[in-house]
């Protein structure tokens, strides 16, 4: 029986389950990196180059029996994928978990560890140069991005700006009093229910005073600002339509199975799902156990059965720096909001390094 089984994209769900198939099943692995990211540390990394170095994890240095292919896919069908390179992959079963993209510094640009180190020791060097910050989005990017800043330069002025009434709406009001208190202590700004009247001047990431005016009629000054805001799904590859019709955001249709609708041997996972639920690392890894499962069972000649439910609450880790942040998990009792020390345990400590050494450290 033919075992191939390409995964498109390399990221949080398609590197857990790459590892998880390895033993099973003929792999492919197509991304154009050569490494996994663990992208969780990239804000750390920017204020602190010198710890930029945990973020990365080779690709041929955890799959032992996989075959790693550094491209991007142009387009996929029911029997496989073509590549930018003009190469064609078949596969007996296909993956697609190519993710989505974000903000540089949330996520690198760069395909090369080499290059996303340069990217970030650059913005980090333009960064420590300005005293004033702004920041433009107070999701979980924003606020983070905040918190590693004031870690390593408690007296620089940051300010957030973000045209939503109130931060992280989905949450408990427990939980948004404790950020709202850690950010006064810290010392950070926050600017709700207002955008920019005009994008500033600058490109982001760069340094250059500038004065910007808020829609409410404040004037910010600021040295450098981010933009933390604006996901956008990775799905061009399937716009035509020769393996399935994508929802008006760019997702997936798929079944409890996490099968792509159609398909026994297609599996979407990750952000690229249209699973109602945020589009979260831990999510994607999630997935990614429920579809290994699925694909063993197949290999073995028996029925897949595994399912995916999603949470009936939101879940949450947010790290302001190493030391501080809230959290909301779930629990029996519905959403429990976490104290901090959890917070730095499970996430703000070490950013995930520990688990992802254990799962993708050399073999």
């Amino acid at each position: 029986m033919s075992r191939t089984v390409a995964i498109i994209g390399g990221g949080y769900g398609g590197s857990a389950l790459a590892k998880a198939l390895d033993p099973e099943a003929d792999v492919v692995l197509i991304d154009p990196r050569d490494a996994f990211i663990n992208s969780a540390g990239s804000l750390r990394a920017l204020t602190q180059p010198d710890w930029a170095g945990n973020m990365f994890f080779p690709y041929d240095e955890w799959l032992t029996r996989g075959t790693v292919i550094h491209d991007r896919a142009v387009s996929a069908d029911p029997g496989g994928v073509t590549l930018a390179s003009g190469r064609r992959v078949e596969a007996d079963y296909l993956v697609l978990a190519t993710g989505s993209s974000y903000a540089y510094p949330a996520k690198p640009v760069a395909d090369s560890t080499d290059e996303v180190l340069d990217d970030l020791r650059r913005t980090h060097k333009e960064l420590a140069d300005a005293e004033r910050v702004l920041i433009l989005g107070a999701g979980p990017v924003g606020l983070e991005l905040a918190g590693e800043i004031k870690e390593v330069w408690p007296h620089k002025h940051v300010t957030i700006v973000d045209p939503a009434e109130r931060l992280l709406p989905a949450f408990q009001p427990e939980l948004r009093q404790d950020l709202h208190r850690q950010l006064d202590e810290s010392g950070i700004q926050l600017r709700l229910g207002a955008g920019l009247a005009v994008p500033p001047p600058t490109e982001p990431g760069q340094v250059g005073a500038f004065t910007v005016a808020t829609t409410g009629g404040e004037d910010i000054t600021a040295d450098i600002w981010f933009r933390a805001h604006g996901v956008r799904v990775n799905s061009d590859y399937l716009a035509d339509g020769r393996l399935t019709t994508r929802t008006p955001q760019g997702q997936v249709p798929v079944t409890e199975t996490l099968n792509v609708h159609g398909y026994d041997h297609v599996y979407a996972i990750g952000d690229i799902t249209d699973v109602a639920e945020a589009k979260m690392a831990g999510y994607a890894m999630q997935h990614a156990e429920v579809v290994a499962r699925n694909i063993t069972a197949q290999l073995r000649g028996e029925r897949p059965t595994a399912a995916y439910q999603p949470l009936p609450h939101p879940m949450i880790l947010l790290p302001l720096g190493p030391r501080g942040g809230v959290g909301q998990l779930p629990s029996p009792d519905g959403p429990a909001v976490v104290p901090t020390e959890t917070v730095v345990a499970y996430k703000g400590a070490d950013l995930f390094t520990a688990r992802f050494t254990d799962q993708f450290g050399a073999s």
